[in-house]
């Protein structure tokens, strides 16, 4: 017994640095992919492609931390996506109309005037800031209001899905102001930079690869830290988590936000990069979108989001030239595929391989340090809410929603 207890500090830091070591290596190997390979193999126009799939990517990243980690089924991503892509978009019109000047599309459905509420988004440092807080601090809000009142599941599902069908409706409806159905596009420039010059386009490129890597990185330090464990244990005992003395509401709330900041830079990247943004990119279709890709790739990875979200979104583009009208079958196909045999997504083949290479424990014997830890992966880290397995098993034995007794 005395031998095993010395033996696993030692153990454990060898993990550890084996495990940063690989971190490091994959993050080196992304930023050469990104920002030396794929400009030198692809042409502007499929380097504008990768950089608007790294942008949906971004939007995965957050969905990944609150969906994957949290259990929070967010159907309404679109709704934050949205709200950035309009903020920048709105502040683009208003440069490209000059100084006191007013946007073409207001000139046609308008009155000719720059609405009040417009004209904040002249300029560049107050832009920034609202792509930054209002998506944010509209989902604490919102989080606030729904987790406090402990609405999960379907419920919330429901509850952010119609909040998108609204906001896609909202902006239909108000043509003088949003560009209504034709959205606002015809961008000429980008804080001073001209978006017809290839330079730039490459340069916003290396934007969306930079931003993306380090949401990455962002998303894998919350979910090592012990916000990660927290929000784990919520997802998987909310209740137990509670009478351990922590508001589960607070840890919801804190990742619903992250993804929302998420989805709002990506759509504020996707503006300048594709040149338009209008309510069908925000609705409850993209939404549902951003969904299915972080579910192939793999909900509760770190990569799997990125990787689904980007292979989804190439497969889209090239089967939509080749079959116009067969992606949608081809996607929900896949979806059904994916949730029916591999519940965990892709990454669930990787995770497979890698348990079937592992050493056969003797019977009797004790389990490795790497099975033990992805088991209590598994079971939600409830322990890590307790600080201990005694501590997280024994604190209520029973669910008061249902007995009425607490321990």
């Amino acid at each position: 017994m005395t031998a095993v207890t010395t033996g696993s500090p030692s153990r454990l830091a060898a993990l550890y640095r084996s495990s940063r070591a690989r971190v490091v290596v994959g993050f080196a190997v992304a930023a050469v992919l990104l920002f030396a390979v794929a400009p030198a193999t692809l042409s502007t126009f499929r380097l504008g492609l990768l950089g608007k799939f790294l942008c949906l990517a971004m939007v995965a990243v957050g969905i990944g931390l609150a969906w994957g980690r949290g259990g929070m089924l967010t159907l309404g991503q679109g709704v934050f996506f949205g709200l950035g892509a309009y903020l920048m978009a709105m502040h683009l019109k208003l440069a490209d109309a000059g100084p006191d000047g007013v946007p073409d599309f207001m000139m046609l459905y308008g009155s000719g005037e720059v609405p009040g509420w417009w004209e904040p988004f002249r300029s560049p440092v107050v832009t920034i800031l609202a792509i930054v807080v209002v998506p944010a601090g509209l989902a604490a809000l919102l989080g606030f209001a729904v987790f406090t009142r402990r609405v999960r599941g379907a419920y919330f599902a429901i509850l952010s899905q119609a909040l998108a069908a609204a906001f896609a409706i909202l902006l239909v409806g108000q043509q003088a102001t949003t560009g209504g159905t034709n959205g606002l596009n015809g961008f000429r420039s980008f804080f001073g930079y001209d978006l017809a010059d290839p330079v730039n386009k490459r340069m916003l490129f290396f934007l969306a690869a930079g931003a993306l890597l380090v949401m990455v990185a962002v998303a894998r330090q919350l979910m090592v830290s012990r916000f990660g464990e927290l929000l784990v244990a919520v997802r998987d005992q909310e209740n137990r988590v509670r009478f351990l003395g922590y508001d589960p509401a607070k840890v919801k709330v804190v990742a619903y936000a992250v993804a929302a900041f998420m989805a709002a830079v990506g759509g504020a990247l996707f503006v300048p990069i594709v040149g338009i943004v209008s309510p069908a990119d925000v609705g409850v279709v993209p939404s549902i979108g951003f969904l299915i890709g972080v579910a192939i790739g793999g909900r509760a990875t770190l990569l799997g989001p990125v990787l689904g979200s980007v292979a989804v979104s190439w497969a889209q583009t090239s089967l939509s030239e080749t079959f116009p009208s067969g992606w949608i079958y081809a996607q929900g196909a896949l979806f059904i595929l994916v949730v029916a045999f591999l519940p965990g997504g892709l990454a669930e083949l990787f995770t497979r391989r890698r348990r079937s290479r592992a050493t056969p424990v003797p019977d009797g014997g004790p389990a490795p340090a790497g099975d033990a830890a992805s088991e209590d992966a598994r079971r939600g880290g409830a322990t890590a809410a307790g600080g201990s397995a005694t501590a997280g098993t024994t604190a209520v034995d029973h669910d008061p929603a249902t007995t009425g007794r607490t321990a």
